[in-house]
């Protein structure tokens, strides 16, 4: 163990987004750069780039919305973010005939659609239009004297004009490798606030992996050890709970293969998406599993959780640690609560000498976070950890 010069943990930077401290720490994670010995990775070949332009009128577009053709991501919050001035302007801009931007809508092999980017202006829109007494009244308005209206408030011409508003649209051919998909959403992702790596993976997965993951934050035992973040604005505790899911499923050996964190959770949410990859038998032994590790988790450190806690650091508690999260919920899930509680004081010892003298694991719970060295580190260290007292 490389032993640090003084005791205490890194800057511990928490994300805040829109004004609101998130609970969660800053993963410090160059997703770009390639580790030193792994060779360049060949760009997909163009030819798999297939896409289409289509032009829709808005009453088309939400017609297939409401009969379920075109799926706007069911439990994903970010649309909620838009303040009624910012709502209220894209619609001024349909009235005023401004054109739009280009959506991009994926389409699945079975016909049905799903937004890639536009996914908040076309809520907005659906809002506004069809949502009765779910939508809003407009405010704020810059060129026109309309605030305060609803949509059956227009007069029948601008409902009219409306509706007949004509969006250019590109449409991904199903025949399109879903990692190809998944890089052409990130790269074209046009939004205010630009969507992180699990808002992307919501908006292009399936039911099946939404509602396992939904399931799992929403356990009373994720939520204790995690003061209650499931429901997390960015997604946070949906990705936490996929990283587990991940490792659980795959095991170590599948990153150490393919270390590209994006990846390794793009491919988690496809096995969870496909009942032959994993059958319902298989979800349910996950679920035990997650709820007995976090149970453990929580009766070993407490309100110190997933949180860098070292010994001799300052007190107060820190926001929680991804790397901490993925590393020691693997490590507890097989663990009996009573043989924990009978060695509590040596894994929490051990676990918070860790955090305060070894430079190496604090790199790897800090710092390049999907580097294949670092993630190994941290999980051997957390299963030894939790060996501590035996």
């Amino acid at each position: 163990m490389e032993k640090a010069e003084a005791q205490g943990t890194p800057d511990v930077v928490e994300d805040v987004f829109d004004g609101r401290a998130t609970g969660v720490e800053v993963e410090q994670d160059d997703r770009t750069a390639p580790e030193p010995d792994s060779a360049i990775v060949k760009p997909w070949d163009p030819a798999q780039i297939r896409v289409t332009t289509s032009t829709f009128s808005l009453r088309n577009i939400l017609d297939m919305i409401d009969e379920g053709s075109l799926e706007l991501a069911p439990d994903f919050q970010r649309g909620q973010v838009w303040k009624v001035e910012q709502k209220s302007r894209l619609v001024e801009s349909l009235l005023l005939q401004i054109p739009l931007p280009a959506f991009y809508f994926a389409e699945d092999s079975d016909g049905a659609f799903r937004v890639v980017d536009g996914l908040q202006r076309l809520s907005t829109l659906h809002a506004f239009v069809r949502g009765g007494d779910q939508g809003f009244r407009l405010k704020g308005l810059d060129y026109l004297e309309e605030n305060s209206s609803s949509f059956s408030d227009l007069p029948v011409q601008w409902q009219r004009r409306v509706n007949n508003t004509q969006l250019v649209v590109n449409v991904i051919d199903p025949t399109t490798p879903s990692d190809v998909m998944y890089d052409i959403f990130k790269r074209i992702n046009t939004g205010g606030t630009p969507l992180n790596a699990q808002e992307i993976r919501h908006c292009m997965s399936k039911d099946r992996s939404r509602n396992i993951l939904k399931h799992m934050t929403a356990m009373p035992e994720f939520n204790t050890a995690t003061n209650y973040l499931g429901g997390h604005i960015r997604m946070n505790d949906r990705e936490m709970a996929l990283r587990f899911a991940a490792f659980w499923l795959m095991g170590m050996d599948a990153y150490q293969r393919n270390p590209v964190m994006d990846k390794f959770l793009e491919h988690a949410t496809a096995q969870l998406d496909d009942p032959k990859e994993v059958p319902d038998s298989k979800v349910d032994e996950l679920y035990e599993a997650f709820r007995t590790a976090m149970a453990n988790a929580h009766l070993l450190f407490g309100e110190h959780t997933f949180r860098k806690w070292p010994a001799g650091g300052p007190p107060g508690r820190n926001p929680i640690n991804r790397a901490l999260f993925e590393s020691w919920s693997v490590a507890l899930a097989r663990y009996d609560a009573e043989d924990l509680k009978r060695r509590q004081a040596a894994i929490v010892g051990a676990a918070r000498t860790r955090m305060a003298e070894d430079i190496a694991y604090l790199d790897a719970i800090t710092s390049s976070t999907s580097d294949r060295r670092r993630v190994a580190y941290r999980f051997s260290s957390a299963e030894q950890d939790a060996k501590a007292g035996l």
